[in-house]
C-alpha cells in the first residue's frame, strides 16, 4: 500500500521543492509522473527544471513526445501513468484519489500555503486519505525546516 505525503509550502517555490523531492525519487529508483492542471504551468515547471543546479541534473520531459514512456519523470496533465511511473508527484490542485495512491509507491502532493483554494483543495484530498484509510503525512515548512505536522496510519 503507498502513502500520501501532503508539502505544504510556504516559504520555498514549488519549483525548488518539486526539484528536491525528484531528485530523492531519482535517488529511490524511482520512475515519476508530475500531474499538473494547465500544459502553460507545467511548461514553465519544465523550463525551471532544465535551468537547475549543473550538479543536479534531472531528466525529464512533457507529455505528448515520442518517447514519454522513456521519460524517468514525465510532466503531464493526464491521469494516465504513461512512463511507469512509481511515484506521482502533483501541483496545482491536480486531482488524485486514493486507490491510485495505493497503487504506487508514494505520492507527493504539494501544495501553495498562501492560496486560499489551495489549502481547500489539499484539506479535501487529505480527507479523502484519511477517509480511504490510507497512510498519509502531513509536512510544513513554515518555521523555516520542514517539519512533520500530522500523519495517518492506514
Amino acid at each position: 500500500m503507498g502513502k500520501a505525503m501532503f508539502y505544504h509550502l510556504t516559504r520555498r517555490p514549488v519549483e525548488d521543492t518539486l526539484a528536491m523531492l525528484l531528485a530523492k525519487a531519482q535517488q529511490a529508483g524511482w520512475r515519476v509522473s508530475v500531474r499538473g492542471t494547465s500544459v502553460e504551468r507545467l511548461a514553465w515547471l519544465d523550463e525551471k527544471l532544465w535551468l537547475g543546479a549543473e550538479d543536479s541534473f534531472l531528466p525529464h520531459g512533457l507529455a505528448g513526445g515520442a518517447h514519454d514512456h522513456a521519460q524517468p519523470v514525465l510532466l503531464t496533465c493526464g491521469a494516465d501513468l504513461t512512463n511507469g511511473a512509481t511515484c506521482l508527484m502533483t501541483v496545482d490542485g491536480a486531482e488524485v484519489a486514493p486507490e491510485e495512491v495505493a497503487s504506487l509507491e508514494r505520492t507527493c502532493v504539494l501544495f501553495d500555503g498562501n492560496a486560499e483554494d489551495a489549502l481547500q483543495t489539499a484539506r479535501a484530498q487529505w480527507q479523502a486519505m484519511k477517509t480511504a484509510g490510507m497512510h498519509a503525512v502531513y509536512w510544513s515548512e513554515e518555521s523555516g525546516n520542514w517539519q512533520k505536522k500530522a500523519e495517518t496510519m492506514g
